[in-house]
């Protein structure tokens, strides 16, 4: 559970607010619009408050020498089907639409097929679900693994919206050990960046 009190905040709010309308005017309309030419309020809710804001971003391909591949942007390795390759750059804006294209296929997609009513939760959750699948994964709910098996969807599906959004937050440890930057990151944030579950009640209340 939370190791600090999560609460709504207005920052939050104004992130879920400026979302849908940056998605509306991006042509969408409804919640059960899974069109590939149409990005919903949570990818985009997702990838500009949460995940570019904690993964941080690199505009020239580099050598992950743990992973032994470039990678570039937010941390993409492949571009069009293709490695990323040395010698690449991008500006800011190309690797934001193309973190938000990654987000949408890889994450949300596999989400809306994977969780029962995830295009009905509210917006804030499944950002939240989003951002916490990028960390560790989309998983299956038969398998009890990644975002869709945790215990944080099992409530979500049954309704219970904020013991989620406090459930996401266990998922705060590296190697066993408590990381302060990860307990942040699944809570309230900091100063400059909002926290999953603090976008994620922000939206019930």
């Amino acid at each position: 559970m939370p190791i600090n009190r999560i609460r709504s905040s207005r920052r939050a709010q104004a992130a879920i607010a400026a979302a849908l309308i940056a998605a509306a005017a991006g042509g969408w309309h409804t919640i059960k619009d899974t069109s590939p030419t149409v990005l919903p309020p949570a990818v985009i809710l997702a990838t500009d408050k949460l995940i570019l804001p904690w993964e941080g971003m690199v505009l020239k391909s580099h050598w992950d020498r743990f992973a032994k591949i470039y990678d570039i942007c937010a941390g993409i390795t492949r571009i069009n089907g293709k490695p990323v390759g040395p010698d690449m750059s991008f500006t800011r804006a190309e690797c934001e639409q193309m973190t938000r294209e990654q987000i949408y296929n890889d994450y949300w997609l596999p989400l809306v097929r994977e969780v029962p009513n995830f295009l009905n939760f509210p917006i804030g959750v499944q950002a939240a679900m989003l951002s916490g699948a990028y960390n560790f994964g989309v998983g299956t709910v038969k398998s009890h693994k990644g975002m869709a098996g945790s215990t944080a969807t099992r409530w979500h599906m049954a309704g219970e919206y904020r013991k989620g959004c406090e459930a996401q937050t266990n998922f705060n440890k590296a190697g066993g050990v408590v990381v302060d930057g990860l307990v942040k990151r699944r809570e309230m944030g900091d100063a400059q960046r909002i926290g999953e579950a603090e976008l994620c009640v922000s939206g019930l209340e």
